[in-house]
């Protein structure tokens, strides 16, 4: 395989629509670089036949604004490939489809006229063009797979840690793994997800030589700027945050004057806006739910969680930090551990249009916080990350008090441990420990542990 070229579990999620008879045109959303390119063409290798259209290639996107009827702007995609169909199955990718909304647009009529043919169109900044271009997804006759930078068990797969992959998929851990993963761990959390990083990190094993990818790719956001910015006041907004993002990563936020600006909430607001839009920041909100579903509170001040870790460790110069530390929570408040934690989370969702919350309760009498929660089955969760196998709980209690919750999880740098609690006014809960690194398993140890 190519540079960037592995395995992905998106790749598994691919293969499942291919088989569905009543699968759609399929979008590939996700920030830039996070390797939705790659994951297709090694897609498409379980096909007879593959057609690869990349839409910043003229010729390619003038097949699309000739508004060809569907099975007529096929014939011509197969004739300026020079591709005859042999009967087999085939595979169409449009990459880079933000460039046409005509292609956007006709691609409900793939469903419609062609439903044999495997659609599958990717683009960056999609939402951005969207918008701009005054038109809508083909609503019900398209479908969507987003992608993320690397998850750990990515990680370990495109490094050939087979042993500590099997030890990682095997519930409950195996007790001589835990270092081993721990290690790996750390390693991952500071190389972070992107594609290109864990690439060059497989040839070079060298977290030096890292520096100018990294570099590269925090220029290539920056430039990217001009593309959704609508003036050039945005313009500079939207520099400066994505510049100052990485140092508030995990912290709440205002927008008013961020990043020690001048500039006002409104200002930051649009270009915040313009950022999740293109995937490279998302803003998890404060909830106070009591019991589910969880609702987003969006009145009060959100958590700033940036694309990828290992962009925030190198920007904000915390790479030594990695070498000298060995518990993620000992170092920068904490928030790196935090910040993992949540972008393994959020790579997992099922539902990716569903919000990752935080829990708050602030009040005159006190303040309470819990760092996140997800719903399991019919309950809600509450997940704590703390440094050590001990440290206070006192937000997590109250939330036990508060609500109908029996189960709790606290992810740190120690092993896998599972105790019956009780809280400081006497209700009984089961607190799983898990290590940081189980964090993407934390539905696998609930349905052992939580009955």
């Amino acid at each position: 395989m190519g540079i960037s070229m592995f395995n992905r579990t998106v790749c598994r999620e691919l293969e499942q629509w291919r088989k569905r008879a009543d699968r759609k045109p399929l979008i590939l959303r996700g920030a830039r670089q996070v390797g939705k390119t790659s994951a297709v063409n090694i897609f498409s290798e379980s096909f007879d036949q593959y057609i690869y259209l990349n839409l910043e290639n003229k010729e390619e996107l003038d097949l699309f604004d000739h508004k060809l009827p569907v099975d007529e702007l096929f014939e011509a995609i197969l004739l300026t490939k020079n591709i005859e169909v042999n009967g087999g199955s085939m595979l169409l990718f449009i990459d880079e489809i933000q460039n046409s909304p005509a292609a956007i647009a006709i691609l409900r009529y793939f469903f419609e006229h062609l439903p044999q043919l495997h659609v599958v169109a990717a683009g960056s900044l999609l939402e951005t063009y969207i918008s701009a271009s005054h038109i809508s997804f083909p609503v019900g006759r398209v479908e969507f797979q987003f992608m993320h930078p690397l998850t750990f068990e990515e990680f370990l797969e495109a490094t050939g840690e087979k042993a500590a992959l099997n030890a990682y998929s095997t519930t409950p851990v195996p007790r001589f793994s835990v270092a081993k993963l721990f290690d790996l761990f750390h390693t991952y959390t500071l190389l972070g997800g992107m594609p290109e990083v864990i690439a060059h990190y497989i040839t070079k094993r060298s977290i030096t030589s890292l520096n100018s990818t990294y570099q590269n790719l925090l220029l290539s956001y920056i430039d990217d700027a001009g593309k959704y910015a609508k003036n050039s006041t945005l313009n500079k907004v939207l520099k400066h945050v994505i510049q100052t993002a990485p140092f508030e990563a995990s912290k709440r936020i205002k927008l008013g004057g961020f990043g020690n600006s001048n500039y006002k909430a409104r200002e930051v607001g649009e270009a915040v806006k313009a950022l999740e839009s293109a995937m490279l920041v998302k803003r998890l909100y404060p909830s106070v739910s009591l019991e589910l579903p969880i609702i987003p509170d969006f009145k009060k001040h959100p958590k700033l969680q940036f694309l990828d870790t290992g962009l925030v460790n190198y920007f904000v110069g915390l790479q030594q930090h990695y070498l000298l530390k060995e518990d993620l929570h000992g170092f920068y408040k904490g928030l790196m551990a935090e910040h993992i934690v949540a972008q393994e989370l959020i790579a997992g969702q099922t539902n990716q249009l569903q919000k990752l919350c935080f829990w708050v309760r602030e009040s005159a009498r006190s303040n309470a916080e819990v760092d996140f929660l997800i719903q399991h089955r019919t309950e809600l969760i509450p997940i704590e990350v703390k440094s050590g196998a001990v440290g206070s709980l006192k937000s997590l209690h109250l939330f036990i008090d508060e609500t109908a919750c029996k189960c709790a999880v606290r992810l740190s740098a120690s092993g896998l441990k599972v105790e019956s609690c009780v809280t400081p006014n006497g209700k009984e809960f089961t607190l799983i420990n898990l290590p940081y690194f189980l964090t993407a398993k934390i539905t696998d140890y609930l349905d052992l542990y939580d009955g």
